[in-house]
Parts: structure tokens; C-alpha cells; sequence
């Protein structure tokens, strides 16, 4: 019987992960499929019960539901204890468990590039689903000084009483505070396609800054593409996309699969 996957969020067709399993089921000639599952908040207990079921083998979790789906589970374990926010759903001993893939995406993907993380002072945008989790790779990373900023300030309080050391940096004083930062990531929906985008002045950033993107459709944000053009250090989100996936795919399947360039060319395609 052919083993079914999916994915969760709203919204949700934006995204890659179909193509990313499905490339990897062909290749290690797996009966499986894998699909966007359209959902709203009052779907979470039925999807969740057609895991238990096993009409569903397991799923991968995006916004808005990464701390929603916590309710409907049974235990989270590892880096979604640690952040409360969980990117993916297996079923182990009868039991619904809640993981956490997005803290080795983020890891795999960009900090190991980045050389001396101890004397780097780094700033997250935004305070929302995926934010938890960068806050815990950078500091599994050994970044100094991690501060964070939101539009809403009650958010950043919130993971504060998380993660006791994170500095709160106000929304309105972002503009002027950014120089002061060595790598700045951007964990905000602010530039995906087809939605809003930062309504701020980046050009002040250090010279030497990294900018992180977590979105990775479209794979140039203009964010990106301004500090591009400044020829400042930029990385979108398709590495930590990949790799978070494929941690997933090890969870579900106990198969650690290849990130060959047929499959980065295959999203790099389906993004032009």
C-alpha cells in the first residue's frame, strides 16, 4: 500500500517540500507520495488522528500551526521541546510525536559557513513560527549576543521567558540599531512571494554582515538583492528548506538521503 506524506500551513502552495520527497521516494524507490494539505485551525485534531490511523504516515508542519500542532500530539522530544515548535509529525509506538528539523536546517545549512560565531552578535526578525528555532541554532552555534526584534513587541516578551538571554531591540529602532550586527536573519513572511515586504533601510548593515533569509520562494527577496548589490555576504532559505527536509525524510523513512544537484536544479527550476 503506497505510504502517504504531507504538508500543513496557510498558506501553503508556495511550497517546494511535494517536489523535494517526491524526488527522494523516486530515487531510493520508495511506494510513497507526498502532497500540500490544505488546512485551517478546526483541521489539526482529524489530520492528526489520520496519522494515528495511518491513512497518513506523517506530515511536515508550517505556519501558521508550528506551536498549534503541539496540542494535538502525544509527546514532542529533542529541539521541539527546547523551542515549543515543531515542523514535523511521526507516529512511534502508537504514539503522535511532535520533532524538530528547522534547528539542523538552519545549522547545517548556514552556520557551519560562518568562521568565529563566539564574537558574532546576531539579530532575528521576527518572532514568529520559525523563530524559536533559529534562536536555539544560533545559539547551539555559540553566538554571543542574540537579539531580537518584532513589529509586535508582546512576542518578543514571550520567547524571553524561553530563552532568558535574548536582548529585545524595539521595532522602531531597528533602522538605526542594525549597523550593530554581525549576522542579521530574517525569520519574518516579509518578502514571499506574492506578499508584503520590509518597509526598512538596510544600507546602514555592516560592511562584513551576513543576512539570512529563511524564505526561499522567490529565492531573491529584495532585501536580498539589495545587500546583494552591496556585495554583503547574503544566503536565501533553500539550504536550510533542504536540509530541514531531509532530516524529516530520515525521521519518517530511516533513510539519509543524497542532496544531489539533479535535485537542486529540479527547485532551483520550479522557482524561476
Amino acid at each position: 500500500m503506497k505510504r502517504k506524506f504531507g504538508i500543513i500551513g496557510n498558506p501553503i502552495k508556495h511550497s517546494l517540500s511535494p517536489v523535494l520527497h517526491n524526488y527522494w521516494f523516486d530515487k531510493y524507490g520508495i511506494d510513497a507520495s507526498y502532497s500540500i494539505i490544505e488546512t485551517e485551525d478546526k483541521d489539526l485534531k482529524d489530520i492528526v488522528k489520520k496519522i494515528k490511523d495511518r491513512e497518513l504516515v506523517g506530515i511536515n508542519v508550517t505556519l501558521p500551526y508550528k506551536q498549534k500542532i503541539i496540542n494535538q500530539t502525544d509527546r514532542i522530544v529533542n529541539d521541539a521541546k527546547l523551542t515549543g515548535s515543531v515542523n514535523t509529525i511521526l507516529l512511534d509506538n502508537n504514539k503522535i510525536i511532535g520533532e524538530n528539523t528547522d534547528v539542523f536546517g538552519l545549522q547545517a545549512a548556514y552556520f557551519k559557513e560562518i568562521d568565529n560565531c563566539a564574537s558574532k552578535n546576531g539579530l532575528i526578525i521576527g518572532a514568529g513560527g520559525v523563530s524559536p528555532s533559529v534562536i536555539l541554532s544560533m545559539q547551539k552555534s555559540g553566538v554571543k549576543k542574540i537579539s531580537i526584534t518584532n513589529r509586535t513587541n508582546e512576542k518578543c516578551i514571550f520567547l524571553k521567558k524561553k530563552f532568558n538571554f535574548l536582548n529585545i531591540l524595539p521595532w522602531d529602532k531597528l533602522e538605526n540599531e542594525i549597523k550593530n550586527f554581525d549576522i542579521i536573519i530574517n525569520a519574518t513572511s516579509l518578502g514571499l512571494k506574492g506578499g508584503e515586504d520590509f518597509n526598512l533601510n538596510f544600507s546602514n548593515t555592516k560592511r562584513d554582515v551576513i543576512y539570512i533569509d529563511t524564505i526561499y520562494n522567490p529565492l531573491e527577496t529584495k532585501t536580498y538583492n539589495i545587500l546583494k548589490e552591496q556585495g554583503k555576504k547574503v544566503f536565501n532559505g533553500l539550504d536550510m528548506f533542504i536540509y530541514q527536509g531531509q532530516k524529516s525524510f530520515y525521521l519518517w523513512n530511516k533513510i539519509n538521503p543524497e542532496i544531489d544537484n539533479e535535485l537542486i536544479e529540479l527547485l532551483n527550476t520550479k522557482l524561476k
